[in-house]
Order: C-alpha cells, then structure tokens, then sequence
C-alpha cells in the first residue's frame, strides 16, 4: 500500500524516508567506513552478508565523500538527526585518502587503488587511469565536502580536477571502462556526468564567490543544451548512443534506450535549469519523463527494464558484435536497484514542479513496486538487495563495477528529504 495517500501529505513521505534511510540504509553502510585508511568498502556480495574484496574503486570513493558530506549538510540544517561532526570528519579521512594516493603524474585518477592506497589495474597491462568516470565522481565529492567544510582548497582541487576532464573529452580520447563507448558513436553518457559535475561544481564555486563560477554556469547550460537538443529525440525519447556524425543506424546500440538513465538525466535537467531559471528546459523534460515509463515500465511484471527498444520491448535493430550490445541484449529484461531509486525522486521532482498529477500516480506506481521487492528481507542486513531478474528474485552478480554502491540509493533518499524539507517546519 503507498503511504501517500489523497491529501498528498508530503510531511508522511518525508518521514518515511527518514525512517527509511536512518533505520534500513546508514546502519549497513556506517559499519562500511574504513576508519584506519579512510574511504568506505564497497565491495560486498548483492545480499550484503560478506565482503569480498577490500579494493577500493575511485568511482565509489568520490561519491561516498558526497553522500557523507550531504549528510552532514542535511544534519546542520536540521533535516536529519544526528551528529554531523562524525560524517565530516569521515569524509575528510575519504578526501584525504584519495589526495595522498590516487593522482598520477598526468593529473589524472587511478580507476582502483587496495584498501591502503596502493594503485592498481583494472586491465592488466591497460594502465591505473582507465576511466574519466572515476574522476567525475572525485569532482563530484570533493566538491560537496567543500562546500560543507568550507575547504577552498579542495574547491581548487575539485576545479582542476575538472578543467583536466574537459580536456580530456575535447581531445576526442577518454576512456571510459567498464562501458567502452563504441567506435564512431557519441554517447549521451557523458554530456550527462558532465552535466551533474559541473551544476555541483557551480554550486560549490557560487558557495566561495570563486572567479570561475560564470564559467561554470556557461558549461553547466551548455551541458543541459546539449542532451535536450542532440540526444532528446522527437519522440521524447533520449537516445543512449548516437553517430558523431551522418544518419542513425538501424543498430541494437543505436536503437536501445537505458529508461532509468533517462530519469536520472531529466532530474539533473530540472535541477540545472531551475538554477539557471531556464524554466524552458525543465518543461521539456516532462514528455521525456513519461516516455522513460511509457518504454520502460515493465507492463507484465511490475518495475522498469534494464533497457528497452525504441519502440518498447526486447532491443532490436542489426548486430555490430559490440560487446556492449551483448550486455544490453543478455540483460535487459533485469531489474536493477538504481533505475528505481532515480525513477522515484525524479518522478516527484516533475510533480512538484509541474503540478500534473500523472507524475504522482507514476510515483506511486513507482514507490509500491520498489518497497515490495528491494528492501532486504533481513533487517539485521539491511539495506536492499540490489539486482534482480525479471520476476524480482535476486541475482548473484555484478553491473558495471564489482561493487554494492551505496550511492543511488541514499542520494535519491537524501534528496527526496530534501525536496521535502519544509513540510516538517
């Protein structure tokens, strides 16, 4: 049963994340926190009842920094309890963990480093800087906990962090394991991480009246520009890969849709554009909201498909060998844990900012799949069992990294109590 009822008592919805997040979620990731290195363990079976491994991957590294320091935030302003001081302090351990050991000589971040700082490979023979997404999220992190510590040396450091990423996507040669981005395609994936880092990184410079704060809002709009125009199609929906240049190709890579990368995206639009008071874009993200659950929301089963064709159901289209098109093929029909936390905060955004009811039934919808399947049975685990088949039941597996990420989930959480907060005054 949703806990929302007619009245839409947003103060109930809020509390239950609370609950939620203070009695399911920071329990299971609080005994995570490595307290003699710094940093958090991540690398923990899908049930979360062993650690499997103590490497620790940049990627999850720098959101953990901004998830502890959100936290904190959140504790200061009086929307959470707790004690903020402890969530800073093991941030800064965090920080400082990945300042003394994860930098190479370029600038750039080491994909994995072990559990004291030695860096690592993630490809043997491939070298430590395998993935420019590892060091958006360390843009993302250190930029947060900047703006929490008032830390404008790791403002600095967030900056040109990120002046170095730019870079590197303007040359034309970033990687970006653990998904390749296919020869000759562009991919939506990255107008999208550099989206959601530099609307943070704005933020944090505008907290420091920094010099570089208009250039970050001239990059910030033109990363929002850019996924509205050339990725959003003319039938609302975003396309994950597109030709760098000429006609699209009938492909399974070009014909695919990724439904919750889509709501993900469309809530980094709202937020962006409302900073930027370009109220213009926020409103073209709400046919795109609704074609994300039209295509993806799984009809038979409940809950959103991995990926879906352009026209719903099983991707179709010609075969290139790709490796990233048999991961869309082998597991579209799965039901993974991120796809629904964002399908949940953003489908409350576009109700709030929208006032269109549809977008509260698709919350519903929404809410009542989610907190029947994902949540871990055992409470003495906690958490949720975050990868499932079709029917819900879980998978003994891995996506993208060999990790439990802590990061969707309690960022949708934290945002969704966000978003709320004033309902509690």
């Amino acid at each position: 049963m949703s806990i929302v009822n007619e009245a839409w008592d947003t103060r109930a919805l809020q509390q239950f994340y609370k609950r939620h997040l203070l009695d399911d979620l920071l329990p299971f990731w609080s005994k995570a926190v490595d307290q003699q290195h710094g940093g958090m363990y991540t690398c923990f079976t899908n049930s979360g009842d062993k650690l499997i491994s103590t490497d620790k991957y940049t990627w999850s590294q720098g959101r953990f920094i901004w998830i502890w320091s959100r936290i904190a935030r959140l504790i200061e302003q009086g929307d959470l309890p707790g004690d903020a001081a402890t969530f800073k302090k093991e941030a800064e351990h965090a920080v400082a963990f990945l300042r003394d050991n994860v930098f190479l000589e370029n600038g750039n971040c080491a994909f994995i480093l072990t559990e004291d700082g030695h860096k690592k490979e993630s490809i043997p023979g491939e070298g430590y800087d395998t993935s420019f997404y590892a060091d958006c999220f360390v843009v993302l992190g250190f930029s947060e906990f900047a703006s929490v510590s008032g830390r404008n040396d790791i403002a600095e450091e967030a900056l040109g962090l990120y002046d170095r990423i730019r870079a590197r996507c303007s040359s034309g040669h970033i990687r970006s394991e653990p998904y390749p981005i296919p020869h000759g395609l562009k991919s939506h994936s990255v107008s999208m991480i550099l989206l959601n880092i530099s609307e943070q990184l704005m933020v944090t410079l505008g907290d420091f009246h920094h010099p570089a704060y208009e250039r970050l809002k001239r990059d910030c709009l033109a990363y929002t520009e850019r996924i509205m125009t050339e990725f959003r199609m003319p039938d609302h929906r975003i396309a994950e890969l597109l030709p760098i240049e000429g006609e699209v190709p009938p492909t399974v890579l070009c014909r695919h849709t990724n439904p919750g990368h889509t709501l993900e995206c469309m809530w980094f639009v709202i937020q962006a554009a409302t900073r930027l008071h370009r109220e213009d874009l926020a409103a073209q993200s709400l046919p795109v909201i609704q074609k994300a659950f039209e295509l993806g929301w799984d009809t038979e089963k409940g809950g959103l498909l991995r990926f879906v064709d352009q026209d719903g159901g099983l991707p179709k289209g010609e075969q290139t060998g790709d490796p990233y098109e048999t991961l869309i093929l082998e597991t579209w029909d799965s039901k993974l844990w991120w796809p629904h936390s964002e399908a949940l905060y953003c489908s409350l955004m576009a109700f709030e900012i929208s006032n269109d009811t549809r977008f509260k039934d698709l919350y519903e919808k929404t809410h009542d799949y989610v907190f029947r399947i994902f949540p871990h049975p055992d409470q003495q685990i906690g958490e949720w069992i975050q990868i499932r088949d079709r029917d819900g039941n879980p998978m003994d597996k891995v996506v993208a990294l060999p990790v439990k990420d802590p990061f969707h989930i309690i960022r949708n959480v934290l945002l969704i109590i966000e978003l709320y907060s004033k309902a509690s005054d």
